[in-house]
């Protein structure tokens, strides 16, 4: 509930923020006078860019199943699936959240949370992880997870997105209405082709910056989960030992839509600014320190 409180409170906060910067600047009378309707803009601004965010974030868990193809074995009689819950149920109580649908997928190691909300989240771990890793290992790679469901971290990554989202959509469409009316002196009654033009420009230049500030963000939070393992298993080396051995071992694709909630990555070079997590070196270093 808080956080639904706090998804609707940042939603008004963004509104107003870009509200209030258009009338210090002048810009609201200018676009008004012009025939922009700010108020119409900015509200269109938001259910454009929380309005998928939050449509992704309802739908994380089925997607997450069918893309990856994991099987749920919460009531597997298998000894290693029972195992593997029974870790889950362990680490869940020591975070205060109920219990999450756990699962397993074929792939190389990884592994991944999700979910709209943290009490009816899903954690799941590669078949490649089980085999890679030893016991002590998959279990700071599970407290990971679980420290990403208890952190609430698929809802405030859906913040974040959401709010980059409507700057990108507000910004690119105001920016062009400028374009179109003040440099290219379009005097007809609609939009003409310098306010489409830029809109789909920037639309893509203020993405990818959009993209980065996101990608730093997924960063910070993996640095707290890596802690929030060690606390649960009451000391870091695991999660430390569970890094190194991640770092030896090449990482599992994940499909795009879990990718940021999996337990590592391939950051390098420019990309790096992309990737939602930072370098294996460096969260050993954090764990260290």
């Amino acid at each position: 509930m808080k956080r639904i409180v706090l998804f609707i409170v940042t939603n008004l906060a963004v509104m107003l923020v870009l509200g209030l910067v258009a009338n210090v600047l002048g810009l609201n009378r200018f676009l008004t006078a012009n025939g922009l309707d700010l108020g119409s803009l900015l509200g269109f601004a938001a259910v454009m860019g929380f309005g998928g965010a939050i449509v992704s974030l309802l739908i994380s868990k089925p997607m997450a199943k069918w893309s990856t193809g994991a099987q749920i074995i919460n009531d597997s009689p298998d000894a290693t699936h029972q195992w593997i819950v029974t870790t889950v149920r362990r680490f869940a109580d020591k975070a205060g959240i109920q219990m999450p649908e756990v699962a397993i997928f074929r792939g190389d190691p990884n592994a991944f949370a999700t979910g709209a909300f943290k009490n009816s989240a899903l954690v799941a771990v590669s078949t490649g992880l089980l085999e890679g890793m030893n016991r002590e290992e998959v279990e700071a790679v599970i407290g990971h997870e679980i420290a990403h469901v208890a952190n609430g971290d698929m809802v405030t990554m859906t913040l974040i997105q959401g709010v980059m989202n409507t700057f990108v959509v507000f910004l690119s469409r105001v920016i062009g209405y400028v374009v179109d009316r003040v440099v290219l002196r379009n005097d007809r009654g609609g939009p003409g082709i310098g306010y489409y033009a830029t809109t789909i420009v920037l639309d893509m230049l203020l993405g990818v910056l959009a993209a980065i500030v996101v990608a730093w963000f997924s960063r910070q939070r993996e640095f707290r989960a890596d802690r929030g393992a060690a606390d649960m298993m009451g000391r870091p080396q695991p999660m430390m030992n569970a890094l190194a051995r991640l770092g030896g071992l090449p990482p599992g694709e994940l499909p795009k839509t879990v990718q940021a909630m999996g337990i590592t990555g391939l950051p390098s070079g420019l990309m790096a600014l992309f990737s939602s997590h930072p370098p294996i070196a460096e969260r050993i270093a954090a764990l260290e320190r």
